[in-house]
Order: structure tokens, then C-alpha cells, then sequence
């Protein structure tokens, strides 16, 4: 395996979504999980429970919260995700105006561009005006 350009140091880690939802899984249903390998392991094992989860540590903002989350799971093609929820969209991704990254777009060229929470912000509120 070759060496990695750059990690994290140790305090960077700690203070992770990767770190904090494995903490709260491990609350949760009382593993143990310290890398990522156990907790992916876990996530595939346990569809529903993870996403279930993840809908909670995302702080997802419903209308109606769903009945459940995983319809069909047998049936790729013709499964459902949290059936019987309504939310918006919008109302998710615009609740934040702060500078941390919400879309960064890595081309195919090894460009990338980033556009933080505050600048779609304005420019959905920009468009929404020319509207």
C-alpha cells in the first residue's frame, strides 16, 4: 500500500462526525467500535438501524417523520428509504449560513470548487429573487 499524502493529527480525528457518530453508535447499542472498518461492517450488517441513526445524527428536519426506514430491502431496484416521511429539501441544506463547505465539486481534471453554506445561501435567496 503506498503512504498517505496527509493525515490527521490525533486531535482532528477525535473531534470528527466520523468519531462522534461511531461514539454515539457505540452508546447506542452498546459496541465497542475504534476504526472505521468495524463501524462499516456494522452499517451494512444493520441497514435500518444505521440509517435510522444517521436520520437522527443529521438532524434531518421533517414535516412527518417516517414510518419506516427501509421498505423492500431484499428488492435493490424497488426498495423504499423512510416511507411515510415528508420534508423538504431546501429547508435541510438552507438552514445553515456559516463557511463550512456545503458542495464541493471535484472534476474530472483534478479541479475541485467548493461553495461553503453562507454563499448558496445567497445564491439560491439571488435566484429565488430573479424568480
Amino acid at each position: 500500500m503506498k503512504k498517505p499524502l496527509w493525515q490527521p493529527g490525533a486531535e482532528r480525528i477525535e473531534r470528527s462526525n466520523l468519531v462522534g457518530f461511531m461514539q454515539l453508535v457505540n452508546d447506542r447499542f452498546g459496541t465497542d467500535f475504534s476504526e472505521y472498518h468495524q463501524l462499516y461492517d456494522w452499517s451494512v450488517e444493520n441497514l435500518e438501524e444505521f440509517w435510522a441513526l444517521m436520520w437522527d445524527y443529521g438532524d434531518i428536519k421533517a414535516s412527518e417523520h417516517y414510518q419506516e426506514v427501509l421498505v423492500n430491502a431484499e428488492d435493490m431496484f424497488n426498495s423504499r428509504w423512510f416511507e411515510g416521511a415528508r420534508l423538504n429539501f431546501a429547508e435541510n441544506l438552507l438552514r445553515y449560513r456559516d463557511n463550512k463547505p456545503a458542495i464541493i465539486f471535484a472534476g474530472e481534471n483534478q479541479k475541485t470548487q467548493t461553495i461553503t453554506y453562507r454563499e448558496l445561501y445567497r445564491e439560491v435567496a439571488r435566484f429565488s429573487r430573479a424568480l
